[in-house]
């Protein structure tokens, strides 16, 4: 093992300099017993320093993390030996991880332990691997140290923000209505589902008469019903190359996660079964539509590993991917960007498909800039172009969104903040319309 010099040991040559003049001799002969001497002193020093290899080195994470939140790193450091040690440990977490310290020093009495904490705040979404640590222990003199690296397995995962995952109570209970939401009776696509007879009072409407019931019992009796449960939702999420761009400084699929996940939390809080195709030049991920509590669960891991490719998406595979995945009449919410282009050649005519037996919606993210540019003062040339482009940009958009209407689609294009929301509402309405 080859000794590691030290900054001490570069002093201590700086202060025997002197001694180059003093010693007789050649000055050639009074550089070589100066440097042989201190290099046998580092040896000597290295080799009385305990052995890396004995040093134990743990280190503790979190199995998951939510995307730009914070958690802590915690590294213990044991020394099992008879002496002390002074320890160096540099260990390799992944930089999007934004871990504030990964060089630490520790004195380590013997038999004793130290802990090194630092924080971590992850950037990036995915499972992130950890690689091998390197540690060094110094000599008694601190002039050299042994050093060895080791492999430390490690990995945490990067889940989806999902910053707005407390507003499914709150949509929830802005949607409910008194006597658990009287609803029509048949919509178009299958209807509610049939809940109790009741007596009649003023606020309900006089076509919810049950007739029959009525003069059995000699008084108004009226139907009430809900929304049909265990209903499927299939979010089609698109991971090619148009989700890769960002608006507000965030890729365009982060924002469609966010939305899904809210989606998928109020779907389930309704008793519905919620699944999930993710696609690009090909299907990446599937869940089949499922309920329950540990649904959210599994759409949640099947989609914290997904980022965007650098490639044309396949609409017609990944809509029909879904398609198969919903025998019944089911809710499909195609997440993706509303390019006028692709969606004029490939998304409306697999839309269009869709439509005829499912209920079906597009929804995309607006880039609030653009809109900003729309209206901002123009100033200059620059500014004019700027403008310019911003309204051709959002007139290609608007018939993007009413050529998807026309193919039978419900179409959301919203700003990032607002997407979420609107696209649960746009289920909860579906829902209480009987449209689904």
């Amino acid at each position: 093992m080859i000794p590691v010099p030290t900054g001490r040991l570069a002093v201590v040559a700086a202060l025997t300099a002197p001694l180059l003049i003093v010693l007789p001799g050649e000055s050639w002969w009074r550089l070589v017993v100066v440097v042989a001497a201190l290099v046998v002193v580092a040896v000597l020093d290295a080799a009385l320093a305990p052995d890396p290899s004995s040093i134990v080195v743990e280190r503790s994470l979190p199995s998951s993390v939510a995307l730009g939140a914070e958690a802590d790193l915690v590294w213990t450091v044991t020394n099992p030996g008879r002496r002390l040690a002074s320890v160096a440990v540099a260990d390799s977490p992944p930089p999007s991880l934004g871990a504030g310290v990964r060089r630490f020093t520790a004195v380590v009495p013997r038999g004793g332990r130290a802990r090194v904490t630092t924080t971590i705040r992850p950037a990036r979404r995915g499972l992130l691997a950890f690689g091998e640590v390197v540690v060094r222990v110094r000599g008694p003199l601190g002039l050299a140290c042994r050093q060895r690296p080791r492999v430390l397995p490690g990995a945490v995962r990067v889940l989806p923000a999902f910053a707005r995952r407390t507003d499914a109570a709150a949509l929830l209970e802005r949607a409910r209505v008194p006597d658990a939401g009287l609803r029509s009776a048949q919509g178009r696509g299958g209807g509610t589902e049939f809940e109790q007879l009741r007596d009649y009072t003023p606020d309900d409407e006089f076509r919810r008469l049950d007739w029959a019931a009525t003069a059995r019992v000699g008084r108004p009796i009226v139907r009430t019903y809900r929304a049909e449960r265990n209903q499927p939702v299939v979010v089609v999420l698109d991971t090619g190359r148009l989700m890769a761009g960002t608006v507000d400084g965030v890729p365009r699929i982060d924002h469609a996660l966010d939305a899904a996940l809210l989606l998928a939390s109020v779907a389930l809080r309704q008793a519905d079964r919620v699944g999930l195709v993710a696609f690009d030049d090909q299907v990446r991920a599937v869940v089949a539509p499922g309920a329950g509590p540990g649904q959210l669960a599994r759409l949640t891991d099947a989609v914290y590993r997904l980022q965007t490719r650098l490639v044309e998406s396949d609409y017609v595979g990944g809509c029909t991917a879904a398609s198969l995945r919903a025998r019944r009449r089911s809710l499909l919410v195609v997440l993706t960007e509303l390019s006028a282009a692709v969606v004029h050649e490939e998304l409306a005519p697999a839309v269009a498909v869709l439509a005829r037996r499912h209920l079906v919606i597009v929804a995309g993210v607006r880039d609030p800039v653009v809109a900003s540019w729309r209206h901002g003062r123009v100033d200059g040339a620059e500014d004019a172009y700027r403008q310019a482009a911003a309204v051709a940009s959002i007139e290609r958009r608007s018939l993007a969104a009413a050529r998807l209407r026309e193919a039978g689609a419900v179409v959301l294009d919203e700003v990032p903040s607002l997407l979420p929301r609107r696209l649960a509402e746009a289920y909860l309405g579906a829902k209480a319309s009987g449209r689904l």
